[in-house]
């Protein structure tokens, strides 16, 4: 967390070549213990120790498990202030109430208990909490779950397709009000169940019955005249529809979205689901796709693995974007077809590992993006490691603040650039030059002193 006022302290917490006394210096300033708290690793029980001197229970709360040390943490468990012997405790238990995902291991350590006993707890809300936070739990924890007598809890345990519903739950689940959207989604379904849940009115169950991956030919027929947008743009990616009706469907939620529906909008552009199934259909069926109008089907088609050469071209020079870095992320995608398409595109910071990481992609080649027009491709110059004092200091020029938290942060940054954007006006930036492992120790020394640490 970058400190507005002192980005400096918060951004020498996170460093990780502070040593111990300046952590211990850090702890007593509050954007110091920030940038603590954002550490990786465990933390010396010096630090521990200073940290519950001048923090306050929002600092003990994220002190807890591998974090620190046993003895750190029979210290706390035995601290004269409840707030801060409680602290990660009551903040675990603040989410269970609140219904918010937590990790199952954070359950355990919070309550002291095992998930196996934690399934059987007294109030519904930790037992839905551990549902949520435990995938992997045995059949006989889940059928636990499904008969569990609250509805939040049936409905936790039924959220994911894993660990999925036994064959002979399954009508049970269905006449569940509080399970049967859940489990339309993607359990297989017999006519019967298909017939009983189509007669419903309600708008959730259709969608979820829309996005089931185990419906038969007949099934997707009954759905296909829906009058939800969202309904029919999942029909238009089933197995069972051909090219004709496909373009049917989607050229009808087309038309409505030109006309102002917001469903429409929703169901074309906010509608994240690919027909999966296309993955593990034979090659020549999956060939046959090269040519959708579709790009949802090209960009499923760019994620295999196994394709021919003159797909792998034809799927390099797609109109879509999306589909051409799906299919630059193939183990043998050429060179020059990596350069292409970060030069002209930049890469997708979101998305790891980066194309620009790709084994294949030409890393001579970073230092010359610092010549294109777009802020996000020079950005990816920084990704040389060694990249020339003389691009860095062209980059800390840039009126783009996240050009100059780039720069802050390389490794190859000099002693004078760096002090200069420890000073940036932008805080994130001044927070990344603070953070810079190659920051010298005495500048350390010197931060803390200037604010009287």
């Amino acid at each position: 967390m970058t400190s507005l006022d002192h980005p400096q302290l918060s951004g020498l917490g996170r460093n990780p070549a502070a040593a111990q006394d300046v952590l211990v210096r850090l702890a007593a300033h509050r954007a110091g213990r920030h940038g603590i708290a954002l550490r990786g690793g465990r933390l010396a029980d010096a630090v521990v120790e200073a940290l519950l001197t001048h923090g306050d229970a929002d600092t003990a709360v994220r002190l807890h498990g591998d974090r620190i040390s046993p003895e750190m943490r029979r210290q706390i468990a035995g601290h004269p202030d409840p707030a801060i012997r409680d602290a990660y405790a009551g903040f675990v238990r603040h989410m269970v109430d609140r219904e918010v995902s937590i990790g199952i291991d954070a359950l355990e350590e919070a309550y002291g208990r095992p998930r196996t006993a934690l399934v059987g707890a007294d109030g519904p809300r930790l037992r839905a909490a551990v549902a949520r936070a435990w995938p992997d739990r045995p059949p006989a924890v889940q059928l636990r779950l499904l008969a569990d007598p609250a509805a939040q809890v049936r409905a936790a345990a039924t959220l994911h397709r894993e660990p999925g519903v036994p064959p002979d739950r399954r009508d049970r689940c269905l006449a569940d009000p509080a399970v049967r959207i859940n489990v339309a989604a993607y359990i297989p379904l017999t006519w019967e169940q298909f017939t009983r849940l189509m007669q419903s009115e309600g708008e959730k169950v259709h969608q979820a019955l829309a996005g089931n991956p185990h419906l038969s030919a007949e099934m997707v027929a009954r759905l296909l005249d829906s009058d939800d947008p969202c309904v029919r743009v999942a029909m238009a990616q089933s197995r069972h529809v051909d090219a004709e009706t496909r373009d049917r469907l989607y050229a009808r939620v087309e038309a409505e979205y030109a006309d102002g529906s917001l469903d429409a909008d929703v169901a074309l552009h906010w509608n994240f689901s690919e027909p999966d199934w296309l993955r593990t259909a034979p090659l020549s069926e999956r060939l046959t796709y090269l040519d959708c109008r579709h790009p949802q089907f090209r960009r499923v088609l760019a994620s295999c693995r196994d394709l021919p050469e003159e797909a792998w071209r034809r799927l390099d020079d797609d109109p879509d974007l999306a589909v051409r870095r799906a299919a630059a992320r193939r183990p043998t995608t050429p060179p020059e077809v990596l350069e292409r398409l970060v030069r002209a595109h930049g890469d997708m910071f979101h998305i790891r590992p980066l194309l620009v990481e790709h084994p294949n992609f030409p890393r001579h080649t970073l230092r010359t993006f610092l010549d294109e027009p777009s802020p996000g491709v020079r950005h990816l110059a920084l990704q040389d490691p060694e990249l020339p004092v003389p691009g860095l200091e062209r980059l800390a020029a840039s009126t783009e603040p996240f050009l100059r938290r780039g720069v802050a942060g390389h490794p190859h940054i000099t002693d004078g650039l760096l002090e200069r954007l420890l000073t940036d006006p932008d805080p994130e930036v001044a927070d990344a030059a603070a953070a810079n492992p190659v920051l010298r120790p005495t500048r350390m020394r010197g931060i803390l002193a200037a604010v009287d640490l």
